[in-house]
C-alpha cells in the first residue's frame, strides 16, 4: 500500500511499478463510475491521459493495461490514431484530437493526482 499523505493528492503507483519507456493503466473511482488513465514513463517523467482515443471513444489498451508503444507514440489499437507520448497530440490516424492530460507529479518515486 501507497503512503502519502492527504496533502500530497492521491497516490496513483510507484514510478518503479511503470516500466520505463512503457505504460500501465489505472483505474480512479469517481461518483460517476470512475475512469481509466494511461500513465506512460520516460525515465523520471510521467504522462497521464485518458485511457481513450478520441476518435472513437474506446480505451487504447488492445488489451487491460496492455498498450503499442513505439518511437515515442502511442498507438490505439482500434484504429491506428498515433498519439505523441510527451504532449498527446494526434500524429496520426482518423483523430483531428489529441489525447485528454491528466495533471500528476511524481514525489518521492509515487506518481500522484494533485
Amino acid at each position: 500500500m501507497l503512503e502519502v499523505s492527504a496533502d500530497a493528492g492521491k497516490a496513483l503507483c510507484r514510478l518503479d511499478e511503470i516500466p520505463d519507456g512503457g505504460a500501465r493503466a489505472v483505474d480512479i473511482d469517481s461518483s460517476t463510475g470512475g475512469f481509466s488513465l494511461i500513465l506512460l514513463r520516460r525515465g523520471d517523467q510521467v504522462f497521464a491521459y485518458h485511457n481513450e482515443c478520441p476518435h472513437a471513444g474506446r480505451r487504447l489498451d488492445w488489451a487491460p493495461g496492455k498498450f503499442l508503444i513505439k518511437d515515442g507514440t502511442v498507438i490505439c489499437a482500434a484504429h491506428g490514431a498515433t498519439f505523441d507520448i510527451p504532449t498527446g497530440a494526434v500524429l496520426g490516424g482518423p483523430c483531428r484530437n489529441g489525447l485528454a492530460p491528466v495533471p500528476l507529479r511524481v514525489a518521492g518515486g509515487v506518481v500522484v493526482l494533485p
